[in-house]
């Protein structure tokens, strides 16, 4: 039996990016939309920067999934911001946003091959 979501404390969002799919479709238009001036920076330091970019819009993805089954309010992705202090560290997401509820938010970023996959727990605070 699944619990009402007002019981639950967390929430779990996940998101795969195919990066062949995704460089098919991105552009300068959708980077300005979507990426924040850091996230911007961070990708443009790697020789291979989509790569970057998949992996961060997959990020973006997980948490507004996990976000929007506890806070219905509307979120642009621009307002999602993933957060790297070095290349390799824990990426931190930053919320340009206050949620109705305080609440923490862990991510996890993988990339292999052709695929970009990231999980985000929010948890109510």
């Amino acid at each position: 039996m699944e619990l009402p979501s007002a019981i639950r404390n967390f929430a779990v969002g996940n998101d795969l990016v195919s990066v062949s799919a995704f460089k098919e479709t991105f552009n300068e238009l959708f980077e300005q939309k979507v990426y924040t001036v850091n996230e911007i920076a961070y990708c443009k330091l790697f020789a291979d920067p989509l790569l970057r970019y998949a992996a961060t819009w997959a990020a973006k993805e997980a948490v507004y999934k996990a976000l929007k089954q506890v806070d219905h309010t509307l979120l642009s992705f621009k307002k999602i911001e993933i957060i790297r202090n070095k290349i390799g560290g824990t990426p931190i997401v930053k919320v340009h946003h206050q949620p109705k509820k305080p609440v923490q938010i862990s991510l996890s970023i993988s990339h292999d091959g052709d695929y970009a996959w990231a999980i985000a727990i929010v948890e109510l605070l």
